[in-house]
């Protein structure tokens, strides 16, 4: 049995930038995704859930348990990576501001971080140990876990514990409410919500 199921958030305000650190609320496109998330959902036994402490996850984590009447619990460790400077912004934006760096942090893609943005490899750091511990609460408790997140804490799951490419990685967290169903062999996605 699968005992850990990533889910991104819903969507927000901020879909299109670079949305880090930045808190925003869900936006009316994600509340309504909410529904059809549990909808999606009905025919797991989540025994708990655990969540990023960023709004945008936390709701989203909120809505899970209160339909499955379990607890609900924040873990900073499962925030998105901080984009620094870039937080907020489109890649649009953050070319016109500094398009020389902007080339450098593609071409240097994971060792260069956004300006005054955080390590990747402390972000990665970060990430994986949180698995680990979600997966050993999983093993002590014996019950499937909901965790909701962040698209970057999915993709750095899948590239670094199962091998995904990059390519792979975003494609099967680059619609919000995307479910991502962790085995011990492998992640299954069930990102096809297209939302």
């Amino acid at each position: 049995m699968s005992k850990l199921l990533f889910i991104r958030h819903a969507e927000t305000d901020m879909a299109g930038t670079f949305c880090g650190r930045s808190d925003p609320e869900l936006n009316t496109r994600g509340q309504a995704q909410l529904g059809e998330l549990i909808s999606r959902l009905r025919n797991e036994e989540i025994g708990v859930v655990y969540t990023s402490d960023l709004r945008r996850a936390h709701t989203t984590a909120r809505t899970i348990a209160e339909a499955f009447a379990v607890d609900c619990c924040m873990r900073p460790a499962l925030r998105e990576i901080d984009f620094g400077q870039w937080d907020g912004l489109t890649w649009k934006e953050i070319e016109r501001r500094d398009g020389v760096y902007a080339r450098r942090w593609i071409a240097d893609y994971p060792s260069l971080p956004a300006p005054d943005g955080e390590n990747y490899r402390d972000f990665e750091r970060r990430v994986l140990d949180e698995v680990k511990f979600l997966s050993s609460e999983a093993e002590a408790a014996d019950c499937r876990i909901a965790v909701v997140t962040h698209a970057g804490v999915l993709r750095t799951v899948l590239c670094a514990l199962h091998g995904c490419s990059e390519d792979s990685a975003r494609e099967q967290t680059r619609s919000y409410c995307s479910v991502v169903r962790h085995t011990d062999a492998a992640f299954h996605s069930s990102a096809e919500a297209g939302f």
